[in-house]
């Protein structure tokens, strides 16, 4: 690997981070949580983490928080991301290849818009309501 400079290494800690699902949850942490159960990794989960993590770097997204799990239940819409982002309801996007996983960072984490074609679950109405009036998130 040879010698690494300070800003190389820094770099180098904040992607393991990042592949690793650490990071330090803050009021402004954005979660992405990928469903890498067996079918969806059948049905390109690990290329559309990857995708995530690599556009996610490109825009230097330091307060997004990328993490893996287990199935999600949406086999029929395998591979399943989830994103949770303050302020705004969390949604299951569902069928999630490359070019969505782009579009899921630049429209709905920078531009704070759904990709609605991809959206299969999210909160009702009535607890995302219930929780911005109560300044709580519900679950």
């Amino acid at each position: 690997m040879g010698r690494m400079n300070l800003n190389k290494l820094r770099a180098l800690r904040e992607q393991k981070r990042r592949e690793l699902g650490l990071g330090e949850g803050g009021n402004n942490t954005i979660y992405v949580v990928v469903g890498m159960g067996t079918s969806g990794i059948a049905a390109g989960a690990r290329e559309t983490f990857a995708t995530l993590n690599s556009e996610l770097e490109f825009h230097e997204l330091t307060n997004v928080i990328l993490k893996q799990t287990g199935s999600l239940g949406l086999d029929h819409a395998e591979p399943p991301v989830e994103v949770r982002v303050p302020g705004m309801p969390s949604i299951i996007y569902g069928k999630v290849d490359a070019v969505v996983a782009s579009k899921i960072v630049r429209k709905h984490i920078l531009e704070r818009t759904l990709v609605n074609a991809h959206v299969f679950d999210q909160r009702a109405v009535d607890i995302v309501q219930g929780a911005q009036l109560s300044g709580t998130e519900a679950r």
